[in-house]
């Protein structure tokens, strides 16, 4: 696919995720629009490009499932959980909106390609919560200026976007297990600095049920969580590369 197409596909998709209730409603509307067809011939093109927009809109699918070809999957902290499809029972999780549910055990699932599309949907989250903190300062007004001119504000900012530009760059460039990994964790660190970040710089409206914010925050905390949490996979990774005695070259400068 080219620019052009890419970029039809992303206005589309954004348009359906926007208007279509989240769920199996969008599962049906994604099915219609040829999301099997986009997984099985352009990989590279339909996971940054769907997850990415589910962390934007804050809308959800039960597209991993389809990445990873396991409804049960692992969860940080040794547990699986099962993402239910259909008409999924009440969840009782962090985030009630995600179709979660606890299970005694699983079976091992290839992570790769689920990783990699966690953590775009991880990044897209971050940004959703970058693009709330950063309308919130431009028109804020505090001591007769603009939230915005303050230098701790821009830092935080800027810090989080650093996070997200850095996590976006590895998953981009991850094709093998252990990229997959470490791009997972740097995507689930950038999102949970995103969430402190811009709690802060919201101030109290941050907190409230009414502002969108704390949606976006709970997404981010289940889905670190989700096919291994960023400090659980720092450690594994640290594990690889300690027993390898070596650290591979990952990407082709």
């Amino acid at each position: 696919m080219d620019a052009a197409e890419v970029e039809l596909l992303s206005r589309t998709l954004r348009k359906t995720m926007t208007t279509t209730a989240a769920g199996p409603a969008l599962d049906a509307a994604l099915r219609e629009l040829g999301w099997s067809e986009l997984l099985a011939e352009f990989p590279d093109v339909a996971l940054p490009t769907v997850f990415r927009l589910l962390g934007e809109t804050g809308a959800h699918a039960s597209v991993l499932v389809d990445v990873v070809g396991s409804a049960i999957l692992p969860y940080a902290g040794g547990r699986w959980v099962e993402w239910e499809r259909g008409s999924p029972s009440v969840s009782t999780g962090l985030d009630a909106d995600l179709p979660l549910r606890p299970v005694p055990t699983g079976e091992p699932v290839p992570l790769a390609a689920g990783r990699r599309a966690v953590g775009w949907w991880l990044t897209g989250s971050g940004r959703a919560m970058l693009a709330l903190a950063r309308a919130h300062v431009l028109d804020r007004v505090q001591f007769g200026r603009p939230l915005a001119s303050f230098q701790a504000v821009r830092h935080r900012l800027a810090e989080t976007l650093v996070a997200l530009e850095g996590a976006e760059a590895t998953l981009a460039v991850a094709d093998d297990p252990l990229g997959s990994l470490l791009a997972k964790a740097a995507a689930g660190q950038a999102a949970l600095t995103a969430a402190r970040h811009c709690q802060q710089v919201l101030g109290g409206i941050g907190f409230t049920a009414e502002h969108p914010l704390h949606r976006h925050v709970r997404r981010a905390l289940v889905l670190d969580g989700l096919l291994g949490s960023a400090r659980e996979l720092t450690r594994e990774a640290g594990a690889l590369l300690r027993a390898e005695g070596a650290v591979p070259r990952l990407v082709q400068l």
